[in-house]
């Protein structure tokens, strides 16, 4: 069985990783090469470096490993995948292109996993021939590391297509919790929001980014801070998921914080810029 990746950034870099770790293969696609060439060395030195994490088990060589991927910038090169998981930007128009493109390319039976923060699943399975066959996979960065999956069910997706995916995800070593199709669903219609009001507290001088990511650390119990996670996501995707929040809802609690919309005109992208609310 062959998959399909579309996207070639953190998120794509990370489910072709977690996929070809699985044993399967991989084909990625994006319209920027060098892109593709960023995506294969840091997948490469992932698989390289998993040891240093104190796993015990007996891990396949890296070089076997990366054998599975093949990265290339043509779309036709999914005319024969079993299942496509797009994570591409998140913006209905550049999402909505690619479904377009694809639904003429791809078999018939073949499934649309759409890995999105915030835009509604329903909305994008409607541009296809093939609503049943649409479900969100909002898979969690670092994609190999997490072990569970919001799963989004659409209006018109099909049991028999939940059931499939079921299988990859166990395939996968992951486990899926499936909940309806409401934009943001359910993390990141909550996650937001605490990213959103911590900038807002940075923004108004109460505490420092360090200091609100300590509290949540330290007195919840969090693994991360919510301007770390922000950081990690990208905070020009936090902002992009916001504006489809408000958007979605016309409800002023989604409200983008000015300051995270000034970092991210500032280019201040979080890790992948190697500068946000920290350095990297």
């Amino acid at each position: 069985m062959q998959i399909g990746v579309i996207g070639a950034g953190v998120m794509g870099s990370g489910v072709a990783q977690a996929l070809a770790q699985s044993g399967l293969s991989v084909v990625v696609v994006d319209i920027d090469q060098a892109k593709l060439e960023q995506a294969r060395g840091e997948i490469a030195n992932a698989l390289r470096f998993r040891a240093l994490f104190g796993s015990s088990e007996k891990l396949e060589a890296a070089d076997a490993v990366m054998e599975r991927i093949q990265f290339t910038t043509e779309h036709q090169q999914l005319s024969d995948v079993s299942f496509v998981i797009e994570n591409a930007t998140e913006s209905w128009e550049v999402k909505r292109d690619i479904y377009e493109l694809i639904d003429g390319i791809c078999r018939e039976d073949c499934i649309f996993m759409i890995n999105t923060s915030c835009i509604s699943i329903t909305k994008l399975a409607a541009v296809t021939g093939r609503p049943a066959q649409v479900i969100g996979t909002h898979f969690m960065n670092p994609v190999p590391a997490k072990k569970t999956v919001e799963v989004i069910r659409g209006f018109h997706t099909s049991d028999a297509c939940v059931s499939a995916v079921g299988e990859l995800m166990g395939e996968m070593g992951k486990e899926m919790i499936v909940v309806n199709d409401y934009p943001g669903f359910v993390s990141n219609r909550i996650s937001h929001l605490f990213m959103n009001e911590a900038a807002f507290v940075v923004q108004d001088g109460v505490a420092s980014a360090e200091e609100v990511d300590d509290i949540f650390k330290k007195c919840y119990g969090h693994a991360m801070g919510p301007l770390e996670t922000a950081d990690l996501i990208g905070l020009d995707t936090v902002v992009h998921s916001l504006k489809v929040l408000y958007d979605s809802y016309q409800d002023p609690k989604f409200r983008c914080c000015p300051l995270l919309q000034k970092m991210v005109d500032a280019g201040l992208h979080g890790r992948k810029s190697g500068q946000g609310f920290y350095s990297y």
